[in-house]
């Protein structure tokens, strides 16, 4: 190989592990600011019908973006035989994520959701070491496990109330599990399904299942008029068109993206560092405090996120995949 092959390939990689930074930076700002747009939306409608409209809103703007994309490069060739059974799993995994999720409302407060959320990259990696053959290095581990205790410890010194239920313990751990095997199953069948198509399942099933509910549950209490009631509200439309199409659609692509390309370990990370933007969002935007700990936890969850994204990986090390399982 000459030496300038050898410098246009370094180039190339370089640019390549910029694009994922920047995709991991982007995801961590987008679902920060997630909360701030919710807070908008709540004095309009209760969680069923935010849900629903917030999927509804990511489904136009997949439809907007196919479209698009179509028109530029006219249609995908894709492979025949891909086993989409693997594709509609992954929606699964986030339809239930969610579903727990709301579940957890009703027994617990989003301070301790958000606790047991942050075991997200833990779980993730030992879901993705059993089932895919996924390793990570003694550094990596080390990273991983300074940015999920700095997150925690920043949860609960932030936090004013926090009483956990059994119930709402085991619900969260349940619904922070399918969350993990989502990020799983994505880096499962990276190669084989595009981001967008992942992102497009996910969309479509999550309109399907919660704009369904909501609609069968105003059809069985007849109140109709009350589920399309928010939509008379502009700053309602507004904010959960960012929430679906921000929220939802750009930062399941952003993570889809990054999970075909990176270790699993190394992008559920990035997830811990949202939870800090929303804690800073709330400080620059609704004049909530800082306090001393925010500083040396946020310091902490930054060098763990960043360590672990520059720390290196053995390609050896990135388990199995579908493609794998397809060519056998």
């Amino acid at each position: 190989m000459s030496r300038e092959d050898s410098n246009r390939e370094e180039k190339e990689r370089e640019a390549s592990k910029l694009s994922l930074y920047l995709s991991g930076a982007t995801f961590a700002l987008t679902v920060g600011f997630a909360f701030f747009g919710i807070k908008q939306c709540v004095p309009y409608a209760d969680t069923l019908v935010l849900l629903a409209y917030r999927y509804a809103a990511a489904l136009i703007g997949v439809i907007l973006f196919v479209a698009i994309t179509r028109l530029i490069r006219g249609p995908e060739q894709k492979e025949p035989g891909r086993p989409k059974g693997k594709l509609y799993m992954n929606a699964a995994f986030y339809m239930l994520f969610m579903i727990f999720q709301i579940l957890s409302m009703y027994f617990a407060t989003s301070i301790e959701g958000a606790i047991v959320f942050a075991m997200v990259p833990i779980f993730a990696k030992i879901i993705g070491r059993v089932v895919l053959g996924e390793r990570a290095t003694w550094l990596q581990n080390t990273f991983v496990v300074i940015t999920v205790a700095a997150l925690i410890v920043l949860i609960i010194l932030n936090a004013t109330d926090i009483h956990m239920s059994v119930m709402g313990l085991v619900i969260m751990t349940i619904g922070t599990i399918f969350m993990s095997c989502q990020n799983v199953s994505a880096r499962y069948i990276r190669g084989v399904f595009s981001p967008i198509e992942i992102t497009t399942c996910i969309s479509v099933g999550g309109f399907i299942f919660f704009f369904g509910t909501a609609f069968a549950r105003a059809l069985i209490t007849g109140d109709l008029a009350g589920l399309f009631e928010p939509l008379t509200h502009p700053r309602f439309v507004l904010w959960v068109s960012f929430l679906g199409i921000f929220c939802i659609l750009l930062s399941a692509q952003f993570m889809s993206y990054m999970l075909a390309h990176m270790q699993i370990v190394q992008c559920t990370v990035f997830s811990s560092a949202s939870t800090l933007v929303s804690i800073i969002a709330g400080a620059l935007i609704l004049g909530e405090p800082l306090n001393w700990y925010h500083y040396i936890c946020g310091g902490l969850i930054l060098a763990g996120v960043i360590g672990l994204s520059a720390a290196p990986a053995d390609e050896a090390n990135s388990g199995k995949s579908l493609r794998d399982d397809m060519e056998k």
